[in-house]
């Protein structure tokens, strides 16, 4: 496999399709993957087989890659395809050419496969449970903290948008933290989020993961490792991480750091 195939893997997702799992990651190139071995198994067809088709065709091998799947037995490397393109490897295999019962399935992932993949990391949605968008209608507790939820991912989004574009990286974090005490001072509520000194641990890790990311891409990245944490947590500021995610986050990016640094502290 050649070495530009290799991707590192920021964020793994299990994904309900219609009583399949499927597997998704976001890499360190901001995009979205599926694994081609589950989606494989689940139309009873042959991975091998499917593998060498993508790899001949001269669009569908640009979104072939390489990168890191956590199983139950650890990290082990596997075959990955962009989300975008899964609509036009699905429309290559025929529907005569799997068995009259997984037809309909086929047909299924043909439809809604890479929207429902791709919806996983930008709402936060891992199910298709064609009652869904129903239950989204009534005015319960659990429906109302799902909108904000998903309000807050969007504004961490448009917020990495805005950061992208500055030239000065401390710029944008000086605007967001004016934010943040804004929000605070609305909320009223600062002590539900990590004290001054989490915070201080927080910013000084994800600059470490940064600086190693750097190294190897030869850009600045450190808005796109605050970036991925914003959309990890469904923030908007590492000030705003509530108390009872400290220890996950800094668990997170540790072993982002172990993934490109080895066993070395930060």
């Amino acid at each position: 496999m050649s070495e530009e195939k290799n991707l590192l893997t920021i964020e793994q997702k299990t994904v309900d399709f219609y009583g399949d799992e499927l597997t998704a990651v976001r890499t360190n190139d901001g995009d979205v993957y599926v694994s081609i071995r589950h989606m494989c198994d689940a139309l009873g067809i042959n991975v091998q087989s499917q593998t060498r088709r993508i790899n001949r065709h001269s669009v569908l091998s640009d979104g072939f890659k390489v990168a890191k799947m956590a199983t139950l037995k650890g990290y082990r490397s596997a075959n990955w395809l962009r989300v975008d393109l899964v609509p036009l490897w699905l429309s290559g295999i025929s529907i005569k050419s799997v068995k009259d019962e997984i037809r309909p399935k086929l047909e299924q992932y043909q439809r809604e496969a890479a929207k429902v993949l791709w919806e996983a990391f930008q709402n936060g949605r891992l199910t298709t449970d064609p009652t869904f968008d129903e239950l989204l209608q009534t005015d319960s507790d659990a429906v109302q903290a799902y909108k904000i939820a998903l309000a807050v991912v969007k504004l961490a989004r448009n917020q990495v948008l805005l950061e992208g574009r500055l030239d000065n990286q401390e710029k944008a974090l000086t605007a967001v933290g004016e934010r943040l005490d804004q929000i605070e001072a609305v909320l009223g509520q600062p002590e539900r989020y990590v004290t001054q000194e989490q915070a201080s641990q927080i910013s000084q890790a994800v600059k470490t993961v940064a600086i190693a990311l750097g190294k190897r891409t030869k850009r600045n990245e450190f808005g796109a490792c605050y970036g991925e944490l914003y959309r990890k947590y469904g923030i908007t500021s590492y000030k705003m991480l509530p108390t009872g995610k400290f220890e996950d986050a800094m668990q997170f990016l540790t072993e982002w750091h172990q993934s490109m640094e080895g066993e070395s502290p930060f």
